[in-house]
């Protein structure tokens, strides 16, 4: 078996000499300064501005969504998401318990309650066979489809595209149909990933991406709604405006809503880094057959590579080690102690604090995932290190 300073010594052979080497560094340059100083000279840095409009555009061009609407971050994407398909206080929302807290946040937000399930083993997402079994031991009644385990209406599933892979989402959203629930989708972490060519975040309801400072494009903060429904876009924007009613000069508000817009200065940011996203993608595909390449011959450590028939964008490399939480862990010492910023899977959702005890369904796979993976250092800088 390799010793975690063998696998030390491979990253490096990737990666280069560097005293430390973050996780995922933004690459931030000249053309996004000279965006954001535009945005300055402008004075329109808050909600209202051209860059809001130029990102919205350039977004849904890139992904292929009818509609993209930008806000503050992921979590208040997915929290309107998830309010625009219908999910209601006292709800159930299908979710991985293997995802990043801000998902089943979301889903609290809206006073429902995350129902979580198992992950798919070749995939790291959300298991279509786990969500089969929820959907099929439901009861069918006036009120919708009742959870048999909370005997809650299942409002909505929501499916993550784990460090960028892709999941089974066309045979999800496939499935969902059949028992009429909206899939949403928290493609946060997947920008630049398709599944035959299709686009992730497009192939639910709605769908959301992030612009978080460690995503593959960055806005500081910030996400964005994706949607082909003209009226669902439009209740977006109304409701992450607080709910103005258009007027030329007076402040009428029809709801409670949100102050959720993305600022003008934030998507300067993003203007420019999506003019680079497309080198982006093809350094982080050439980091990724690095690393596969470099850990071919290491018989007890798996790179983690695309599911087959998509294109991830590698958000995250990772690693796939046997000898349990005790090796994990054992690795993550030494390659942090060597300045090699590396991290495990986020805890799994259902152990956390604000949703312990909450019912849910088995979930070995992704108990055993987050025991064994180890993400490690993905700037797509790191292609020519």
């Amino acid at each position: 078996m390799s010793t975690p300073e063998d696998l030390v010594r491979t990253i490096r052979s990737v990666v280069g000499d560097e005293p430390f080497v973050g996780l995922h560094v933004p690459d931030i340059g000249e053309l996004e300064k000279r965006r954001v100083e535009e945005c300055l000279d402008s004075t329109f840095v808050s909600s209202v501005g051209a860059f809001v409009t130029d990102f919205e555009r350039g977004i849904a061009d890139f992904t292929g969504a009818g509609h993209a609407i930008a806000v503050s971050n992921g979590t208040s994407a997915l929290q309107v998401a998830l309010q625009l398909a219908g999910v209601g206080a006292g709800e159930d929302v299908i979710v991985p318990t293997l995802s990043f807290v801000a998902t089943a946040n979301a889903v609290a937000h809206t006073g429902a309650r995350p129902f979580f399930v198992d992950s798919d083993e070749a995939t790291l997402g959300l298991s279509v066979e786990a969500v089969a079994d929820v959907l099929r031991s439901a009861r069918v009644t006036s009120e919708g489809l009742m959870n048999a385990v909370t005997g809650r209406r299942i409002a909505a599933i929501v499916p993550m595209h784990t460090l960028g892979h892709p999941m089974r989402i066309a045979e999800l959203v496939s499935l969902a149909a059949e028992y009429d629930v909206p899939v949403v989708e928290d493609a946060a972490e997947s920008l630049g990933s398709r599944v035959d060519g299709v686009h992730t975040g497009t192939f639910g309801r709605l769908g959301i991406v992030s612009f978080n400072g460690n995503k593959i494009i960055t806005t500081g903060g910030g996400g964005m709604i994706l949607t082909d429904d003209d009226e669902l876009a439009g209740r977006a924007r109304h409701l992450t405006t607080t709910g103005k009613l258009p007027h030329r000069w007076e402040f009428e508000h029809d709801e409670v809503a949100y102050n959720y817009r993305m600022p003008n200065l934030n998507a300067a940011l993003g203007v420019a880094q999506l003019e680079r996203l497309p080198r982006f993608l093809a350094d982080k595909r050439r980091l990724a057959a690095r690393y596969h390449e470099a850990f071919a011959d290491v018989s007890d450590v798996e790179f983690l590579s695309e599911p087959t028939g998509s294109t991830s964008n590698y958000w995250l490399c990772a690693l796939r080690v046997s000898g349990g939480v005790a090796r994990r862990d054992a690795i993550l010492e030494a390659t942090n102690d060597a300045g090699l910023q590396c991290r495990p899977f986020w805890n799994l959702l259902h152990a956390q604090a604000p949703y312990r005890g909450l019912p849910h369904g088995p979930v070995p796979i992704a108990e055993a995932l987050h025991s064994s993976v180890v993400c490690i250092p993905s700037s797509p800088a790191l292609a020519t290190a």
